[in-house]
């Protein structure tokens, strides 16, 4: 077997289903979900393959009815988070040296196992962990799931195959080892497909992982657990613990193995580890891997010359998709005068139609943000748009967290180009537009690059080629992932490597090879064939 020249079956991106009326998806998927609606479930911290209980039991809840308890789960102490390193640490040596098309298998049928027994289930957990329609829980925690378990197998035969050039009488290969060490991974609320790639992209290089899911995530995380133990995932390779965050993340940046941070969140949060791991340096055993994305003030500019509907679907998806709970959802956008006009009238038209409520109806558009806090900051906001003379509330600007926490679509219109909303990451269903002067295309690409500290996505709208060209150049650095006449969210593993970069995150692009890169640490091995016995080199005769 180890003489074989095995290949990874080619990737290809994994069908969505379209949950239309009628259809057997639909059916198993609602099924599902009141199953899981109805039960109520223990999420224990998972070490070394066993469940383990915490100190500390809370509570979870949908953000749709949070007075449902859907269950509860166990928190971490420090020297729970200590015994997770350790488990970790004990696994490395075997998985380390497993095969890679072996580790490569487990990743694949967890694929697999997710395309199919599993798809419901991990779908009805996302709808109700963090209150997704049934299309956006499909997009994510299936499908994109799907992909990066599969093209990342893909990828790690791409890298593992590019060997140096050798020369007459020797022999030069390079060794991917895995990191020396542990990786810690930070998960979001927002993707499942994050919360289990952050560790098995790591995982799959031969690294092992200590994982802490969101607290808002962990109904879904528990059966990205769930898939890694059926796809055959050896004990203390993944280990899954939930609980204080700081707690957590200083026990774990203590350890001289700390090896590296695969970590998707806030900014702020990303830029404290960073600072903790610089004033630890000296501990370390090796220079720890700091990868991070983190938030997005994400644009939609329109040349005069784009088209009204087209703008007006990509702000209204854009933005309001996922209650705008995407780093990479549009929240400011700037319009020509000339079309201002008739892009909102169309925008409000759209959003007229669109229903808000549980997405155990189907026929929601909109569900609740994630929990209380965030509804409390994006009502602050709204609040500050009514009272403020230099703004006004142009659609939306509801809200009720007497059940869940819904907020309504909200667009804001703004003459001040700096204003808050066009400055600050919200986190929310909030979009704010700004109208600049057909005459001032030039002027308005700069405060485009501007406006905001971060880089992660942006969009320009146009029919004039030369428009798009001066926006690609003007705005080279804005944007880590930049779009032409589309909405800036909805990238797919494969097609659109993701990320930014300025305050946007360190841009390794998940979904591609790069980030796999960073998982690894090579080791040269030059084999000289026929040593040379005597050191006269024919300079010296």
């Amino acid at each position: 077997m180890n003489n074989s020249n095995i290949s990874i079956p080619y990737p290809v991106n994994e069908t969505i289903l379209d949950y239309a009326p009628g259809s057997n998806e639909r059916k198993s998927v609602l099924k599902t979900y009141d199953d899981l609606y109805k039960k109520k479930s223990t999420v224990y911290l998972k070490i070394n393959g066993k469940e383990v209980k915490g100190d500390i039991i809370k509570t979870m809840s949908p953000p749709h009815d949070h007075k449902h308890i859907l269950g509860e789960y166990h928190t971490a102490n420090k020297d729970q988070v200590n015994q997770a390193i350790k488990s970790a640490l004990n696994a490395r040596e075997k998985w380390s040296h497993m095969h890679w098309t072996r580790r490569a298998s487990i990743f694949l049928k967890a694929a697999d196992l997710i395309a199919g027994p599993y798809r419901s289930k991990i779908n009805a957990a996302t709808m109700i962990a963090q209150s997704k329609t049934v299309h956006q829980a499909e997009i994510d925690a299936a499908c994109e799931y799907i992909d990066f378990l599969r093209f990342n197998a893909s990828y790690m035969q791409d890298i593992y195959q590019n060997q140096p050039e050798s020369s007459p009488g020797m022999w030069n290969q390079l060794h991917y080892r895995p990191l020396e060490g542990f990786v810690y991974s930070v998960s979001p609320f927002n993707f499942t497909a994050i919360s289990g790639n952050l560790s098995a992209s790591a995982a799959l290089m031969g690294n092992v992982v200590v994982w802490k899911p969101s607290d808002h995530q962990i109904f879904s995380a528990q059966v990205v657990m769930e898939v890694f133990e059926e796809a055959g995932l050896p004990n203390g390779v993944i280990n899954m613990v939930m609980g204080d965050p700081e707690m957590i993340t200083n026990t774990v940046l203590a350890s001289k193995d700390f090896a590296g941070i695969h970590y998707t969140g806030s900014t702020f949060v990303f830029q404290n580890i960073w600072k903790k791991i610089g004033e630890n340096i000296s501990n370390y055993k090796t220079y720890p891997k700091i990868v991070g994305e983190t938030g997005g003030k994400d644009f939609i500019i329109a040349h005069p010359s784009a088209k009204v509907n087209e703008v007006a679907t990509a702000i209204v998806r854009g933005a309001f998709e996922y209650q705008g709970q995407k780093c990479s959802a549009a929240s400011r956008v700037y319009l020509p005068k000339s079309i201002s006009e008739d892009v909102l009238s169309e925008v409000k038209k759209q959003l007229n139609t669109i229903k808000m409520g549980p997405p155990s109806d189907l026929k929601n558009y909109i569900n609740a943000v994630i929990h209380e806090e965030a509804f409390d900051r994006i009502v602050k906001s709204i609040e500050k748009v009514k009272s403020d003379s230099d703004a006004e509330i142009f659609h939306g600007g509801t809200y009720d967290k007497s059940v869940g926490y819904f907020i309504s679509p909200t667009v804001v219109t703004t003459l001040n180009p700096n204003y808050f909303s066009m400055e600050q990451e919200l986190f929310g269903p909030l979009v704010t537009v700004y109208t600049y002067s057909d005459d001032k295309w030039e002027e308005t690409l700069k405060l485009v690059d501007s406006t905001s500290i971060y880089a992660l996505t942006g969009a320009i709208f146009s029919e004039d080629r030369y428009a798009i060209d001066e926006a690609i150049i003007a705005l080279e650095n804005c944007a880590g992932n930049f779009y032409l006449n589309d909405k800036p969210t909805g990238a797919v593993v494969g097609q659109q490597p993701f990320g930014g970069a300025r305050a946007s995150g360190t841009n390794d692009k998940a979904g591609s090879m790069f980030n796999l890169l960073r998982w690894i640490s090579p080791r040269m091995i030059k084999e000289n064939f026929v040593p040379v016995t005597d050191y006269h080199y024919p300079f010296l005769g």
